[in-house]
């Protein structure tokens, strides 16, 4: 008999060191302990009052960014996506007569979410939750049936998972560093959360459940090179959401996996090294809800440019000048704020084309926001060589809190100062029911009629009595 060659000696070697380890499985952690019985329980868990209606605004305000997201490039790209690869016709797509498989209405769904800057915002976490959260639920509950409230939970759920792990991570400062996009990997764990929910899984399975999504979770943050937001919709709402329901199916479908991916060997601290301490994952859970920390945005614009637009139009308010008497505009945020949105490509994500439009529009509407043709627009470019945009570590350091400081100086030598501590529709300073729906009306209403939209928001804000999720179908889908 041959002597055994290097390479069979190292695969031998391998097999037996997969045993070995296979039999001496790692102990479940209290980590993993914690958080997979808080998830399992959580679809029938009782959830504050306050906790609750935030979670309808956000549904709302995501199901709004959906349907609106139709009429953009990405969501157009989705559906049409969907439509080439439909399969079984099991779940919704919005704003579309498109029925298909749970896992491309997912990845269709969360890329109409994030079609462009109208969907909510978590800082503590560097991500944008609804898109993907809200995204898998609706599809794994289809495939599942279940009702508005397990719906409801299921979407809270989302939201307490995803943005934990970004948070301890390291939000915006991981990011840079790492090159990694903290929004695709939140997105992922709380798509599926959401999914997980939907389908009923014990503690066990949900410790699968976020074994699978381990391997899955990625993203990198080369998305700030996207000119045509498409790629960026896929890795904030398209490819979370799809990563989280396949999660779910797999596990439901009797898919195991590794007991506990956030200990032992080769565990996911290890591979994505986390600025903070692990234990930050499990960090008050079910005693602060991340749901009510998420932003609903008042412009439907880039994050970075919230404040800025809060601050200008207060300014414009209060000392009625026009643009021709305006010499220069000096806009002042974050550091890496500044970076994100300095002379983008893209209009909604531009922070002195913004400035320009509110300066000569007073406001900035869903449609100012994306009418790319203005970016050529003399008018505007006349105005946009007034702005001067300024990254200052003193408003960095305020972070996760996005601070927003505008300084207007006129041709006559006068000059205005406007800072915003707290948008509208910030945690900090909340938006009511009533300015959620109004927000929702005007983005839906255009693609849906107003008759669908009163339903559709009364469906919403009344999920807890829908026997049913397939309820909302009709009210989502456009022949």
């Amino acid at each position: 008999m041959k002597n055994p060659s290097r390479r069979e000696i190292l695969y031998y070697a391998s097999g037996l060191l997969t045993a070995a380890t296979a039999k001496a499985q790692t102990p479940v952690s209290p980590i993993m302990t914690r958080l997979s019985t808080f998830m399992s329980a959580a679809a029938t868990a009782s959830l504050p009052a306050e906790v609750v209606e935030k979670t309808k605004h956000l549904i709302l305000d995501t199901i709004a960014a959906m349907i609106s997201g139709s009429e953009l490039p990405p969501g157009r790209f989705a559906i049409n996506f969907a439509r080439a690869y439909k399969g079984d016709q099991i779940a919704t797509v919005a704003a579309s007569n498109v029925l298909c498989g749970p896992i491309e209405a997912a990845l269709a769904n969360g890329m109409l979410a994030h079609s462009d800057e109208t969907d909510d915002t978590h800082p503590p976490s560097q991500s944008h939750p609804g898109c993907g959260t809200v995204s898998a639920a609706l599809a794994a509950g289809e495939r599942f049936n279940i009702d508005g409230r397990r719906f409801l939970r299921a979407v809270t759920l989302g939201y307490d998972i995803g943005p934990r792990v970004t948070a301890t991570l390291g939000r915006l400062e991981y990011m840079f560093d790492s090159h990694r996009s903290t929004h695709s990997i939140s997105g992922t764990f709380a798509a599926a959360a959401a999914a997980g929910c939907a389908a009923n899984l014990n503690a066990q399975q949900m410790r699968w459940l976020l074994s699978y999504t381990a391997q899955q979770a990625s993203g990198l943050a080369a998305w700030q090179r996207d000119s045509d937001h498409i790629e960026k919709a896929f890795d904030f709402g398209g490819m979370p959401a799809r990563n989280g329901v396949t999660s779910a199916l797999l596990v439901q479908a009797g898919g195991t996996a590794v007991a506990d991916i956030f200990s032992g060997a080769d565990n996911f601290f290890d591979a994505f090294m986390p600025k903070n301490d692990p234990s930050m994952v499990i960090d008050k859970l079910g005693e602060r809800y991340e749901i009510t920390r998420t932003n609903i945005k008042k412009w439907t614009v880039g994050a970075p440019i919230q404040a800025p637009l809060d601050a200008l139009e207060t300014l414009i308010k209060t000392n009625r000048f026009q643009p021709d008497q305006v010499k220069q505009i000096v806009v002042r945020v974050a550091t890496n704020e500044a970076k994100i949105v300095d002379n983008r490509e893209i209009p909604d994500i531009c922070m002195q084309h913004l400035i320009a439009v509110m300066l000569v529009d007073k406001t900035v509407s869903f449609k100012s926001a994306h009418e790319i043709a203005r970016m050529k627009d003399p008018a505007i470019l006349q105005q946009r060589a007034k702005v001067r945009l300024v990254g200052t570590e003193e408003l960095e350091r305020r972070m996760p809190t996005r601070v927003g400081e505008v300084e207007v100086t006129l041709i006559d030598g006068k000059s205005f100062t406007e800072r915003v501590e707290a948008v509208r529709g910030t945690s900090e300073n909340p938006m009511t029911r009533d300015e959620v729906i109004a927000k929702a009306r005007d983005l839906i209403t255009p693609v849906m009629g107003a008759a669908v939209t009163a339903k559709l928001i009364e469906k919403v804000f009344d999920i807890e009595n829908v026997k049913s999720i397939l309820e909302l179908r009709p009210l989502l889908q456009k022949s």
